[in-house]
């Protein structure tokens, strides 16, 4: 009998191990990614530790919007302040620490906030559509929801690349909440040239040929904890950015750290980007198709760098609005990343179309203010004349 129960037991012993190396393997490959919630939010705390105005972090609630709970992580500044503020939204793979070179400057103005938007940074990460339109849409609602739960009645509207592009959707189908639209060299609006060959940096060329069929930072997950380390190779320039104020030893090391635990996490806003996408550096529906349809009252301010793969010649915006106020600014030595490039000279371009809104609310202010007076002195007028005919009576 004990012969006979050996090769069993040895063949489950066997069977076990087996299994057991399976589930291991599996378990390290989804270890293999080193995302962490609280180390992206220990490396957006130390970034932003760099500000010298006080700042309010916090989850805004804009419910089941896409998901069944879906939360907004919201940065702000200089919230009591009462002049026309200002909601900033980042381009693919960033989040709200990046702005670390324009917020102490614009909230020294007026309210300052920034979002990660929905699927991006440490916002909630739900399943998006897998249709261009619809995709896009979610993500434009999700801010209109941002708004409504924060009480904000008009607002500067800034957008970098696909925040850009998010940008001018929202204003499009929600122009009476946009003061000014400012977009910074953003993403998706020429047409895709059939014969063209865009001038794209090789990091982003890479992503471009294999995005066509995976998310465009796939690769970064793909290399686990070595993905900090390739995106600093690769990238040195955008941690070099940030040098003005993420000075100290390891100042590189923590943008590389964000801009990798931003990406790490499940890519569900980099889904809807892709969704939306037609090769990495075009939209399948182009803003410049529909920027037409943007009522004709909102300004628009558009700031592009010199040096940036976008091209700015061919979404010629001036074009398609030509009764409209639009200013469109080129700053001189900055890249796609134009808010960091040159945030001295960006920032006051930002400021400088916020100053038009304050204007503009001025003026709206008052002009309601006389039709209050003229209202009232229409009022008396009745109220004298029905007056005057019962004492005739």
């Amino acid at each position: 009998m004990f012969f006979l129960v050996m090769p069993v037991n040895s063949q489950l012993q066997e069977s076990n191990s087996k299994f057991a190396r399976i589930r291991n393997w599996i378990s390290s490959f989804f270890q293999w990614t080193p995302m962490s919630i609280s180390v992206l939010r220990a490396a957006e705390k130390k970034i932003l530790s760099c500000l010298k105005s006080s700042y309010r972090g916090w989850y805004v609630d804009i419910g089941s919007v896409v998901g069944t709970a879906d939360k907004i992580w919201t940065v702000s500044l200089n919230q009591d302040s009462p002049k026309t503020p200002i909601l900033m939204l980042h381009g693919l793979g960033a989040g709200v620490a990046l702005w670390v070179l324009n917020l102490d400057y614009l909230a020294s103005h007026r309210p300052v906030y920034a979002i990660d938007l929905l699927g991006f940074g440490r916002s909630s990460r739900p399943k998006f559509s897998s249709d261009a339109l619809e995709a896009e849409n979610q993500l434009v609602k999700s801010v209109e929801e941002w708004r409504k739960e924060m009480k904000l009645e008009k607002m500067v509207l800034l957008g970098h690349s696909m925040g850009g592009f998010l940008a001018a959707s929202y204003a499009i189908k929600y122009p009476d909440r946009v003061a000014h639209l400012i977009l910074a060299d953003p993403w998706g609006f020429p047409e895709r040239p059939a014969d063209h060959k865009p001038n794209l940096p090789m990091f982003y060329k890479v992503i471009g040929y294999f995005s066509t069929k995976l998310n465009p930072f796939w690769a970064l997950r793909a290399a686990g904890p070595y993905g900090q380390s390739l995106l600093e190779r690769f990238r040195p320039d955008i941690m070099r950015k940030f040098s003005p104020v993420v000075n100290e030893e390891e100042g590189e090391n923590v943008i590389a750290q964000y801009i990798f635990q931003c990406n790490a996490q499940n890519p569900s806003g980099e889904s809807a980007f892709h969704a939306m996408m037609q090769g990495f550096g075009w939209a399948k529906n182009p803003m410049i198709n529909r920027i037409h349809e943007l009522r004709s009252d909102v300004p628009v301010t558009a700031i592009y760098g010199s040096r940036s793969w976008i091209d700015s010649q061919s979404a010629n915006i001036k074009e398609r609005r030509p009764d409209s106020f639009v200013n469109v600014q080129i700053i001189s030595g900055a890249g796609h990343h134009v808010y960091a490039d040159k945030s001295d000279v960006f920032n006051p371009q930002v400021e400088k179309a916020c100053q038009m809104a304050d204007e503009a609310a001025k003026l709206s202010s008052e002009t309601i203010s006389v039709k209050d007076e003229s209202d009232s002195t229409e009022e008396k007028a009745v109220k004298d004349m029905l007056n005057k005919e019962k004492k005739e009576k």
